[in-house]
């Protein structure tokens, strides 16, 4: 560099101030009553949405990892950001959908529903987990903390795209139901 020191941005209390805000902005709409007085507009466009997102985050992600492993970070950063923005439009459509429309209820039976609240249960859980991780890792991303980046990628990485993944199945399981 230039001989002066690097200087980092502390991203804490946005990560700690978003992770609070998201996480129990979506327990809030998971626990409101079914009510909700939109019955006239077709929102079932808005989970397709969803997965459409949750796909492209996935395949962004794979390009991100494509990318580091050829040690071209300016395309890594790239396809993380791109990431990061389908998952926002993902986390604004989501909240739209369930504040607005009434839940869905998975119909199948055995196994299959089995099956199906197990993904949930899981894609839930690590969707909640994956936020602050994510961010954490943007953040030592951006300060160029490369150890602390890597250490902590080598979870976020494959959480995130058991999370990406998982929300395309459960979208393809539950949408013969809407």
């Amino acid at each position: 560099m230039n001989g002066q020191p690097v200087k980092h941005r502390n991203y804490t209390p946005i990560i700690v101030t978003l992770t609070i805000a998201i996480n129990l902005l979506v327990a809030v709409l998971y626990f409101m009553p079914g009510h909700k007085g939109f019955s006239d507009i077709d929102l079932t466009f808005l989970p397709f949405l969803n997965a459409v997102m949750n796909s492209f985050t996935f395949i962004f992600l794979v390009a991100a990892l494509v990318s580091i492993k050829q040690k071209n970070i300016p395309r890594h950063r790239r396809f993380i950001f791109a990431a990061f923005t389908t998952t926002a439009v993902f986390l604004i459509s989501y909240v739209t959908y369930h504040a607005l429309a009434e839940s869905t209820h998975f119909g199948g039976e055995g196994f299959v529903k089995g099956l199906y609240f197990f993904i949930l249960l899981t894609h839930i859980v690590l969707s909640a987990a994956i936020v602050p991780l994510a961010l954490v890792t943007l953040a030592r991303g951006l300060n160029m903390k490369v150890e602390k980046h890597r250490k902590i990628a080598r979870w976020t990485m494959p959480l995130w795209l058991y999370v990406s993944f998982t929300g395309v199945v459960v979208y393809l399981m539950i949408s013969p139901y809407y």
